[in-house]
């Protein structure tokens, strides 16, 4: 999906990523900078209080089932492995792939069922593709014909052509905020990856030193296609830039394996592109992906949860199936799999971008509707130990994860197996802070009032014949 598919993952230099579970890991950044814009820093407050967001990858590579954009790089990673029906040689690949834009018409398109189970689902802000690595850009650009509103895509003639438009007016309408996906890198751009040469890796294929009116073009394309979203369509809350070799050569990581890959200075002046996007959009959270510094809002582990809690602000993407891209047949996490995964991430202060890929008709597979109405009847007598949530001692003991109220006054423990079917216990005893004094505890779900117990610092509480209701976790609230 994103900047890297195989590369070790370091948290501010000590804190370690448990990916047993995953395949992929992302590298996150270090140095990390705290915003001074006090509209920005509201937004983070904002969007750290919303937990669970929808990430949505969708382009022209959905009609052939296969990973977003990579297939069009040359580097031989399992990832970028292209099928030999599509093409003998990669000038011909390439060249069917582009041509996905002259048959791409997803007539099933219809964003407001969509927004309509992510919100009963607890999704609270959506991230939405405007243009991946391939440079198809799913809204009305002015600077490409490689776009989704062009003549040559069938779906131009639809008066939801404009994809981008149409979901951020409808999401914004249900109350979620509003993130902007944008790829740096541009593949299809004769000024990124240079017909003159071929392309020979996932960076430019030129030197932008040498050639350095060929990069401005290419610097000033990106800012423009970067103001038209931030100024042509609506409030926009997230600016999600992705590509994270698109840098200035000085920020590069060499302890990092795909970032010993970027030869060539790629600045694109993100001062310049963050000071117009902060003017267009005051307040915006700005995500340039694994570039330390002022534009990094939040750091975005990849397919991956942190072990431990961390200090700064952030977020999990990680994919429903496998993959970020439509894939026919795609192997969907369990709902109760994708519960126990919310509690690690809200349990260790971050949020979960769940990312859920549309096919090439314009609509999820049935599964993922499934996926979201479980999700929403777990979601509707748990979502207050979910939202509005901070990390809180003792984070996580055995199969005991806790969120706490931003006042103090609440803690919730949460109580997973990780087992085929969860089945809550009669007892449960677990740890609180030493100084917090309930006066009240409830089971969340259960109407019926619970016997419990304060020893030192440690809870015991009996939970009624009732429990055998509970789906996925146990959720026990105390309030003092």
């Amino acid at each position: 999906m994103l900047t890297s598919r195989k590369t070790k993952v370091f948290f501010l230099a000590s804190i370690c990523l448990s990916a047993a579970s995953f395949s992929q890991a992302h590298q996150v950044s270090k140095g990390y900078e705290k915003p001074t814009d006090p509209l920005v820093v509201q937004n983070l407050e904002e969007w750290q209080d919303l937990k669970f967001g929808l990430f949505m990858h969708w382009g022209t590579y959905s009609q052939w089932g296969i990973v977003e954009s990579w297939s069009l790089c040359p580097e031989d990673e399992s990832w970028t492995q292209r099928k030999p029906e599509h093409g003998k040689s990669y000038g011909e690949y390439v060249k069917n792939y582009e041509n996905l834009q002259t048959t791409f018409n997803p007539t099933e398109f219809n964003p407001q069922k969509w927004a309509d189970a992510a919100k009963k689902a607890g999704m609270k802000y959506v991230v939405f593709t405007t243009k991946h690595h391939d440079g198809f850009a799913m809204f009305d650009t002015g600077e490409s014909d490689y776009k989704i509103t062009s003549s040559k895509t069938p779906f131009s003639t639809n008066p939801k052509a404009n994809i981008t438009k149409e979901v951020f007016n409808t999401f914004r309408k249900e109350g979620f905020k509003i993130g902007a996906y944008f790829s740096k890198p541009d593949w299809h751009s004769d000024d990124y990856w240079w017909t003159y040469f071929p392309p020979k890796d996932r960076n430019v294929n030129y030197d932008p030193k040498k050639y350095p009116e060929r990069w401005e073009r290419f610097k000033k394309f990106t800012f423009n296609q970067l103001n038209e979203i931030t100024s042509q369509y609506g409030k926009i809350d997230i600016l999600w830039l992705d590509g994270g070799w698109v840098r200035p050569f000085r920020t590069i990581d060499p302890s990092v394996e795909w970032q010993k890959t970027i030869k060539t200075e790629q600045d694109i002046d993100m001062d310049k592109i963050g000071m117009m996007a902060r003017k267009n959009q005051p307040g915006i959270i700005i995500v340039d992906r694994t570039v330390p510094g002022k534009w990094e809002n939040y750091v975005t582990p990849e397919q991956a949860v942190p072990e431990h809690p961390l200090s700064i602000p952030w977020e999990s993407c990680i994919t429903i199936g496998d993959s970020f891209s439509y894939v026919p047949n795609d192997h969907y996490k369990s709902s109760q799999k994708i519960i126990e995964t919310l509690i690690k991430i809200i349990s260790r202060g971050g949020n979960y971008l769940m990312n859920i890929a549309p096919g090439p008709n314009g609509d999820y597979d049935p599964v993922v509707y499934e996926r979201l109405k479980e999700i929403s009847e777990w979601m509707d007598k748990n979502g207050s130990a979910v939202f509005a949530t901070r990390s809180i001692t003792p984070y996580h003991e055995g199969d005991f994860y806790y969120t706490g109220s931003k006042d103090g006054r609440t803690i919730n423990i949460f109580h997973i197996q990780e087992k085929a079917n969860y089945s809550s216990p009669s007892d449960l005893s677990f740890t609180i802070p030493d100084n917090f004094k309930p006066s009240s505890v409830k089971v969340l779900g259960i109407s019926s009032k619970v016997q419990w117990k304060k020893t030192g610092n440690t809870m015991h509480v009996q939970l009624p014949q009732e429990r055998s209701r509970l789906k996925y976790s146990t959720v026990i609230q105390l309030k003092q």
